[in-house]
């Protein structure tokens, strides 16, 4: 049976106007895995506030980030398509969650080419609902209505491979280029803490409360704050970082319900009135630079560190099409073939 890849990333509007801003925002928001609420009180909140007030923002953000290529995102994600397909036999294709580049195109395209049995590959370290589960989910839905002959499997969450930690220490390393700095900052997507519980399989280990992911359990598979710690932890060893100097933060929170603390922006903030001068910021929930990497945190974030006082703000962009990710990424679609 031949085989095939699908690497799967967020997606992006098919450009920074409104309408298509709006188009992409509604397909994303009322996913239930990114706002899990019953679907009246999602359709209520999305259709009927959100869609009617955060297009236009949304937009003007987009617009500052915008490539003549077109979305970061998808621009970077092509790049890195292109590079791993050159060092496999077997077809790579490309997919979004959200927008015109949907899973069901992009498995459609494999089995074109007589693939019979997917590897798909979501482009996150970490598991989360709002990211890895809802790929996963959509692709198998899909697979069942459209391709009941296709065979897929999925990567699990590679957060904590010894490969994949030296690869992004080593591009830490290499962005940071010797430049002296007083904190590195973690920064992390944020998730409200509900999805952190709804992941939970024992049911019982996941309490937030500072000790749960940093004790040993079954709930660590699927835990995305554990995750993400995790992350920060094996970087800092790998790195041989300073206890003090480095540390995790959680970004893009929504609504008014408790997220996954603490947050970047109040962080930044903190750090500035500390008096750090000279601060990096790394955010591994990304393997490609998008909106909340580009604008939310190299232009946003840079404003409130200079207004705190902060002189020196140094962004480490994603692993992206970086040489070294795509060799390993190259390595596991062979070891699986």
């Amino acid at each position: 049976m031949k085989k095939g890849i699908l690497l799967v990333n967020l997606g992006s509007p098919d450009s920074p106007e409104p309408k298509d801003v709006k188009k992409y925002l509604g397909e994303f928001l009322m996913d239930g895995r990114v706002i899990d609420v019953p679907l009246w009180a999602r359709t209520l909140l999305v259709k009927g506030i959100i869609l009617n007030t955060r297009p236009k923002a949304s937009a003007a953000a987009y617009k500052k980030i915008w490539w003549e290529e077109g979305s970061p995102l998808i621009v970077l994600s092509e790049r890195l398509q292109d590079k791993v397909q050159r060092q496999t036999e077997i077809p790579v294709g490309l997919a979004m969650r959200y927008g015109s580049m949907s899973i069901h195109k992009g498995l459609q395209e494999l089995v074109n080419k007589g693939v019979g049995e997917v590897l798909l590959i979501p482009l996150y370290p970490q598991f989360a609902m709002a990211t890895t589960e809802t790929i996963v989910v959509l692709a198998d839905e899909i697979q069942k209505e459209h391709f009941p002959n296709l065979k897929i499997e999925s990567l699990p969450a590679f957060y904590n491979d010894p490969e994949y930690i030296e690869v992004l220490s080593q591009s830490i390393k290499k962005h940071l280029n010797g430049k002296s700095y007083d904190h590195l900052l973690f920064s992390y997507h944020g998730v409200p803490e509900r999805h952190i519980r709804k992941s939970d399989i024992t049911k019982s280990h996941c309490k937030i409360d500072g000790s749960c992911c940093i004790t040993a359990s079954k709930a660590h598979q699927f835990c995305y704050r554990h995750q993400c710690f995790e992350v920060t932890r094996l970087v800092g060893e790998n790195l041989k970082l300073r206890e003090g100097t480095f540390s995790t933060s959680f970004q893009s929170r929504l609504g008014f319900d408790p997220w996954l603390q603490p947050y970047t922006d109040r962080t930044i903030e903190r750090l500035g009135k500390q008096g750090i001068k000279n601060m990096a910021i790394v955010t591994p929930a990304f393997v490609s630079d998008c909106l909340e990497t580009l604008e939310e945190i190299a232009m946003e974030g840079q404003e409130i560190f200079h207004e705190m006082g902060g002189k020196e703000f140094t962004t480490i962009p994603c692993l992206n099409d970086d040489d070294s990710w795509v060799a390993l990424l190259a390595k596991w679609i062979k070891n699986w073939a």
